[in-house]
């Protein structure tokens, strides 16, 4: 007797199609269901049936959620790419922002300070005149400019971590390369030196253990260990954020006197045509102090101690 091409054994509980088997499967299980009857009954027949529709029905399921798998990963793979496209351009937002707000800034300055005093940019384009050299921290909070007016002209300046000084035997650096065109070339009168409160530099000098392997920062601010010196010694009973504000005042006066350290700088103090000022500003409380080198005072005792006159101090 012919068999029938195909027959469905599952018919899907979620509505997918019925899998169809080949008439030369068919009538291969049609035989093996048979022969078990005979040997073991009717039971068998009915277990060996529902086994076989579990596992074709399982094999059926698992093979639709391959689709389904590959649509999901498809779709978060689309949405992840979304989302960083959106980040990319929300970045590059902020930063055309940030330099739109820079153009108001210089289109502002140009139309209220500059065109208000072309003259006088134009006689400083010809030649530039200071009476200030100015070494300050390069810390964003502390532009000397904005605490002390400086205006274009007024001050040559040199910013650093932490306002450091190294003495004329550390060799060439940005800071005593400055140095020497303010003093030698622009002839300038005064040499200031300002410290600040909340200093980074100084807490890094600070904190940092004698044996550590030097980096960038730690060989820079070595410069200042005598001042780390100094303030251990003299508050060794203090916490460490006040040793620290101590210490930023301390490494002022060390820079004050590796200035002296610098031949060409010393004659002209000795001979009165240079002087040497001290600062420290405290932002946290909106404080300047200032204080002067007291050159012959300092030279008398000779033992590398800071003596100081003139001080004043702003609120």
């Amino acid at each position: 007797m012919a068999s029938p091409s195909s027959f469905a054994l599952s018919r899907d509980p979620f509505g997918s199609k019925s899998l169809a088997l080949s008439s030369n499967s068919s009538t291969e299980l049609q035989g093996a269901t048979l022969r078990a009857s005979r040997i073991f009954g009717c039971k068998l027949k009915s277990e060996r049936t529902e086994q076989t529709h579990l596992r074709l029905f399982t094999v059926s399921r698992s093979r639709q959620g391959l689709p389904l798998k590959a649509s999901r990963d498809h779709a978060s793979m689309i949405q992840e790419l979304g989302n960083n496209k959106l980040e990319n351009v929300t970045k590059a937002e902020d930063a055309c922002d940030l330099f739109d707000d820079l153009k108001d800034r210089f289109l502002n300055f140009k139309k209220n300070k500059y065109m208000e005093n072309v003259e006088h940019f134009q006689n400083l384009a010809n030649a530039q005149a200071p009476k200030f050299m100015v070494i300050a921290c390069a810390d964003s909070r502390v532009c000397p400019s904005n605490i002390l007016g400086f205006q274009p002209g007024e001050a040559f300046m040199i910013r650093n971590v932490a306002n450091l000084v190294p003495p004329f035997e550390n060799g060439p650096s940005e800071t005593n390369a400055a140095l020497e065109f303010a003093v030698n070339t622009l002839k300038v009168e005064n040499l200031l030196v300002i410290g600040h409160s909340c200093c980074g530099g100084i807490r890094a000098l600070m904190g940092m253990p004698d044996d550590e392997s030097a980096s960038f920062i730690k060989s820079w601010v070595i410069v200042g260990k005598n001042a780390r010196t100094k303030t251990k010694a003299a508050a060794s009973s203090l916490n460490f954020d006040q040793q620290c504000k101590h210490c930023e005042k301390e490494s002022v006066n060390h820079s004050l006197l590796n200035l002296l350290t610098y031949p060409w700088i010393e004659e002209k103090v000795a001979k009165g045509e240079l002087s040497i000022h001290g600062g420290y500003y405290d932002f946290t409380q909106c404080t300047f102090e200032k204080w002067s080198l007291n050159y012959s005072e300092t030279k008398k005792n000779g033992n590398g101690t800071f003596v100081a006159k003139d001080k004043m101090f702003w609120c």
